[in-house]
């Protein structure tokens, strides 16, 4: 949703932030100028910017760092977790004024004008998070350069002209178009099947160190597309979007659900395994992101703290089991974020299929929830054992 740029001069361009409610925060120009519109949302990590903006996931969004202090350690050519940056705009108190870490190659503004995106900086940070914990995620568009001129009330209008995010379906701007493999290492136990609905680097890099040749398909794949690379068990990545109005991969991961594979699904693909199992989702008011948020793991009574990155959850009883009401057997509330009691993951202890609401892979930290490739891993390894012995 990001409209036309131009590139930035060194010059503290004035920018303003428009919310839907016509809450109107003005800054300084960050990154390129021109106009983005989309969902603002605020990520609360201290670290990890680079991840940040880089993660599929925030396609759509217009993202406000929570930490004042941002661009300290610059850019680097290892850190990416995708292809490009994803972020719609990106909002920060107080961009660093100088780059100080021996792995860096590049400011982050300059990434950001190489990029086209539309920042702001200068603005209380601290005042915009506190509404949107109040009202809910707004639509939103940051104006600087000559955009920035443009009449208050016309800037509104462009606001509320937006699309809303419920109902959007975003995998198709993020996923990968051909298929790209990833080798094992170490011991090999097979071909895994991953759909790209947003997937981040770092989880292809988990998977591969577990022994998976790591398929990552495009997520226009079908079921005979899936079949074709003869996997041991298919995987659901992160993405953006509101599940909701991703009935096709709904309808896929029932059909690999039917042809009994190991599944494992991760923030969109924990929604989706919802769905598929006929629950319900639902957006909530402001979302979770950052890498603080803790998360109770059911199974062993560990709290662990944990990456998340989500706007929508799953709708599903949280104390004991219940049966899906798709006919997959009795199904579990495996974890649950002690925040807000929102359901951060599912378990089928009728057929091999698990997943989480939040990021395991957590570049760039914490590393709490790692443990979950492993168990990926022995599921899909005792899986196969038991079709040997069959």
């Amino acid at each position: 949703m990001t409209a036309t740029t131009t590139t930035a001069s060194s010059l503290p361009d004035p920018a303003v932030l428009v919310l839907e409610d016509g809450s109107r925060f003005r800054g300084h120009a960050y990154g390129a100028r021109g106009t983005t519109i989309g969902e603002v949302v605020f990520a609360t990590g201290m670290t990890g910017y680079q991840e940040t903006i880089t993660d599929p996931s925030y396609a759509g969004q217009i993202v406000l760092q929570t930490a004042p202090h941002i661009g300290n350690t610059g850019v680097n050519e290892e850190d990416n977790e995708s292809r490009r940056i994803w972020v719609e705009g990106y909002i920060v108190r107080d961009p660093s004024r100088i780059v100080s870490n021996w792995r860096a190659t590049d400011s982050l503004e300059n990434v950001l004008q190489r990029d086209n995106i539309v920042g702001i900086s200068g603005i209380d940070t601290r005042a915009v998070t506190r509404r949107l914990r109040s009202v809910g995620s707004l639509r939103g568009a940051i104006f600087s350069g000559d955009a920035e001129g443009i009449d208050a009330d016309e800037q509104l209008r462009i606001v509320t002209e937006a699309p809303l995010m419920s109902g959007q379906n975003l995998s198709g701007q993020v996923s990968v178009e051909v298929p790209t493999l990833t080798p094992a290492v170490g011991e090999r136990i097979g071909n895994l099947a991953v759909i790209d609905l947003g997937v981040k680097q770092a989880t292809v890099n988990n998977l591969a160190a577990r022994g998976f040749d790591v398929h990552v398909l495009p997520q226009t794949s079908t079921f005979d597309e899936i079949q074709a690379v003869e996997p041991v068990a298919v995987f659901y990545s992160n993405g953006p979007g509101d599940p909701s109005a991703s009935e096709r991969h709904v309808a896929l991961l029932r059909e690999v659900l039917d042809a009994n594979l190991p599944f494992f699904g991760i923030c969109f693909g924990n929604q989706l395994l919802g769905r598929a199992l006929g629950l319900g989702t639902y957006k909530l008011p402001f979302g979770h992101r950052g890498i603080n948020q803790p998360v109770l793991d059911r199974a062993t009574g560990r709290v662990e703290i944990t990456a998340h990155n989500h706007g929508f959850a799953v709708e599903a009883p949280l104390e004991g089991t219940f049966d899906s009401p798709n006919g997959y057997g009795k199904v579990e509330v495996s974890h649950i974020g002690l925040n807000d009691n929102v359901v951060e993951g599912l378990r089928a202890l009728d057929i091999p299929a698990f997943s989480v609401q939040y990021h395991p892979e957590a570049a760039s930290g914490p590393r709490d929830a790692n443990y979950l490739f492993d168990r990926f891993r022995d599921l899909v390894v005792a899986h196969i054992s038991q079709k040997d012995a069959k």
